[in-house]
């Protein structure tokens, strides 16, 4: 069995020169960012040449900043903004794996039962948990790992506006959550998903420095919203095959009807339907197998490296205040 937690560094070594040993992704402006990047030179030249169109390329760069926004920033499907994990890896189709993924969580209330249910079935999930909400219920967030199930980035606060952010403050999120889930778990995350899966052009090199892998979903539920269990079974078993990654929600469920939450009312009626065909769930990390273990690496270096900066910023801040 792997273990996703990170050997110990050497006497005298930090986790900066750990960090070291890794050789973490390097992140390559997509085609589409190239374009949108040439467009704007493209245009500051023709304006300087000829400063009586600057109506004209103004439009021509807004009009390109809509279309980031409409059909990249908002399509949280998309690739065109970096890599986007959105089905299982070949061979984990091959072996009949789906991924279950829960965010928002860890809840007091509802992550439990979630974990009963899958227990009950024998079945493994991914948590992308909100850091802060990791650090209000640690002992939680480690009975998720001691169930055999893994607990991933999906940033500390869960900021609406986080599509918005600049590099700054989306590493801010990013590295905060993943510090306080792997000083409480032991456990560096591997995967990342952004809030509601909206992100803009500076998201992917702040994921891949972080040693992250980013995620969204094959099909989701939206069961935070759905008055009942039936819209979001429909959604999610529409088309339902091997390879898919499911998102639902621990941490944001909504009783509108009922005494149970609709994520409780969901869950086992899915899981029925994944043992009616045949298809086993797993959690992200085991699905990557037999990858796991340079996964597990890159998120350990990066966890190291998280650490070190939020203490360096932290110290920053103490010697400002002093």
């Amino acid at each position: 069995m792997h273990s996703n937690t990170p050997p110990p560094a050497a006497s005298g070594e930090g986790p900066k020169t750990a960090a070291k040993h890794i050789q973490l992704p390097l992140w390559c402006a997509t085609p589409a960012l190239l374009f949108s990047t040439g467009l704007h030179v493209f245009c500051a030249v023709l304006t300087v040449l000829n400063p009586a169109i600057w109506q004209w390329t103004l439009g021509t760069v807004m009009v390109n900043h809509l279309l980031i926004l409409a059909t990249v920033v908002m399509w949280p499907r998309s690739r065109l903004l970096g890599p986007n994990m959105t089905h299982l890896p070949a061979a984990a189709a091959l072996r009949g794996e789906v991924a279950l993924t829960f965010d928002d969580g860890p809840d007091p209330e509802i992550t439990p039962q979630v974990l009963d249910l899958l227990d009950q079935y024998g079945a493994k999930a991914s948590f992308f948990c909100i850091g802060n909400k990791v650090i209000a219920h640690p002992e939680l967030t480690r009975e998720i790992i001691r169930r055999g199930h893994s607990v991933e980035n999906h940033t500390n606060s869960h900021p609406h506006a986080f599509a918005f952010f600049g590099p700054s403050a989306l590493q801010h999120e990013i590295d905060s959550a993943q510090t306080a889930i792997y000083a409480t778990t032991g456990v560096a995350p591997v995967f990342f998903r952004a809030p509601m899966g909206f992100r803009n052009p500076f998201l992917a090199p702040v994921v891949e420095r972080a040693g992250l892998r980013y995620t969204n979903w094959t099909r989701r539920g939206y069961d935070t919203v759905a008055k009942s269990a039936e819209p979001v079974l429909q959604r999610l078993q529409r088309g339902l095959a091997a390879g898919d990654i499911l998102l639902l929600h621990d941490g944001r469920s909504i009783q509108p009807h009922s005494a149970s939450p609709v994520i409780l009312e969901v869950l086992p009626r899915l899981l029925d339907q994944l043992q009616a065909l045949n298809l086993k769930s797993v959690s992200l990390a085991a699905a990557m197998s037999p990858n796991f273990d340079d996964l597990i690496d890159t998120a350990a270096s990066g966890a190291a490296q998280c650490r070190t900066a939020t203490v360096e910023s932290h110290g920053s801040h103490a010697s400002a205040g002093g």
